[in-house]
């Protein structure tokens, strides 16, 4: 809808006033050519009547042609025309009632004007020079031939009477129409000025701007579904709501961007500053610190900053939506092996398999990836539980869902980082971290594991409490196949281990 509510009114009320004023038209036209219709069938009655009655009186004389006695006397309206044919259609005679009693005779030219009409009974309009237009009919019976006619003065009259009264009426009511119309239009048009107001206050909002609050929006009076307005109103206020949410959005974005730009400097520049040193060191060639042991912590340092980038490039990648690679996955044996990994690293803790099938535990997905987020779950566990921790793998296959949940008896996560476990660069405190400083976490671990549930379709949770901690990994199912799937020999074992 274009244009402002003002020229849209001035449109509309164009547009209906030309409306009324075609059918005002229209109504008066059909009036009028109606009421001629009668008026002209009523004239051709009398035009008629005069005409069997001049015959009448006419054949009692058939042999003078020239006998015009039939307009004598009283009873005939003014303005009768009367006149007598012969064989062949000329007028012989013709005269026209006046006033007095006496007819008054034709002239040569006003009988010309009479020529041509056939005595059949048939209604034809003449224009008689100095008497004015007549409808003239002609009868015809035992060779006398006459012609009556009467003046169409009073029709014309009537008709111009109609035509005026019409015009009249037609304006008035054309005028109240007008008024009512522009009432009605500007009432109900008010409600889209409003919108309107609400959009151009809208379009002079700096939407770019950091401390913008909150966005005009159109009352909530004027969003009803009833109207052509409040429909309008209401999809402005839902674009107004989105783009709310988007700026909403925009803003999280930027703030974890700039979060995870000044974390990813820290975490960088920590292992960077501790090769740079032993670097120094080491090319002084003299200090407190022997070459193999700066060797060994500037490789260490290394792996670490390698590994970090690795996450980054990772989440970078899970963040494009790069579809994983698709293969058929058996969690157990995924979970299995990662198990059979963490007790050949870490004797100090029980690493337990516990499987709960329902049904066969395959997926669709990335087993590299998959692999990569059962190892970081199982990390994460060995480094902020203290040893002799018992950690319990458990893989569960229904027919609706696959499940991998790791839990253990540790001291559990403080409530406060709860909610955000898995977002990056997200770290327990040094008390909970087993870890020595040089080989703290860099935060990354839990948020990997949940960028690659999410590229599998699936989503991850986690409970904590003191002495039980639980995170969950729930995966789509791979297309059902029938029966039950035996569980390995090494996996029955790992399950029975302590």
């Amino acid at each position: 809808m274009s244009g402002t509510p003002g020229s849209l009114r001035t449109r509309l009320l164009v547009r209906i006033g030309a409306a009324l004023v075609a059918v005002c038209a229209a109504m008066a036209l059909a009036a009028v050519l109606a009421q001629r219709a009668l008026l002209l069938d009523h004239l051709d009655g009398r035009v008629m009547d005069a005409a069997e009655h001049g015959l009448a009186r006419s054949s009692l004389r058939p042999g003078d042609d020239r006998d015009l006695t039939f307009p004598d006397g009283n009873g005939h309206p003014d303005g009768l025309l009367a006149a007598r044919l012969d064989a062949h259609g000329a007028v012989t005679a013709a005269a026209v009632t006046g006033p007095g009693s006496t007819p008054r005779t034709l002239t040569a030219g006003q009988r010309a004007a009479l020529r041509g009409i056939a005595p059949d009974g048939t209604p034809h309009t003449r224009t008689v020079p100095g008497l004015g237009t007549y409808r003239v009919t002609g009868l015809d019976a035992s060779g006398v031939r006459v012609l009556a006619g009467l003046p169409m003065d009073d029709v014309r009259d009537v008709l111009n009477r109609l035509v005026v009264v019409e015009a009249v009426v037609g304006a008035a009511g054309l005028a109240v129409a007008g008024c009512v119309c522009a009432v009605v239009v500007r009432r109900q048009l008010r409600p889209l000025g409003r919108v309107a107001a609400t959009a151009a206050d809208l379009a002079r909002v700096p939407l770019g701007h950091d401390r913008l609050t909150g966005l005009p929006r159109v009352p909530e009076a004027d969003t009803g579904p009833g109207s052509e307005a409040g429909q309008v109103g209401a999809a402005l206020n839902r674009m107004i709501d989105q783009v709310e949410t988007d700026r909403a959005a925009r803003r999280r974005g930027e703030e974890r961007m700039r979060r995870f730009l000044a974390d990813a400097g820290h975490e960088l520049r920590t292992p960077l500053a501790s090769i740079a040193g032993y670097a120094e060191l080491m090319n002084r060639g003299t200090g407190p610190v022997e070459p193999m042991l700066a060797w060994r912590r500037v490789s260490a340092e290394s792996a670490r900053m390698t590994g970090l980038v690795e996450d980054l490039l990772l989440l970078a990648r899970l963040d494009e939506g790069r579809p994983p690679r698709s293969a058929e996955v058996d969690l157990v044996d995924l979970v299995a092996e990662a198990v059979r990994e963490a007790r050949a690293a870490d004797p100090e803790r029980t690493w337990r398999l516990a499987p709960h099938l329902d049904a066969p535990a395959l997926v669709i997905g990335d087993a590299t990836g998959l692999g990569q987020a059962v190892a970081n779950l199982l990390a994460n566990a060995h480094a902020h539980t203290p040893p002799g921790t018992t950690v319990v793998a458990a893989v569960e296959a229904t027919a609706e869902r696959r499940v991998i949940r790791v839990r253990d008896d540790g001291p559990g996560i403080p409530p406060h980082l709860l909610a955000s476990v898995f977002d990056r660069f997200t770290r327990a405190d040094a008390s909970r971290s087993r870890r020595g400083p040089g080989d703290a976490g860099s935060g990354l671990g839990l948020a990997v594991v949940e960028a690659i549930a999410a590229a599998h379709g699936g989503r991850t949770a986690v409970r904590s409490a003191p002495g039980h901690t639980e995170f969950t990994v729930e995966l789509p199912p791979a297309t059902e196949t029938e029966g039950e799937l035996p569980l390995p020999a090494e996996v029955s074992g790992l399950s029975e281990q302590r």
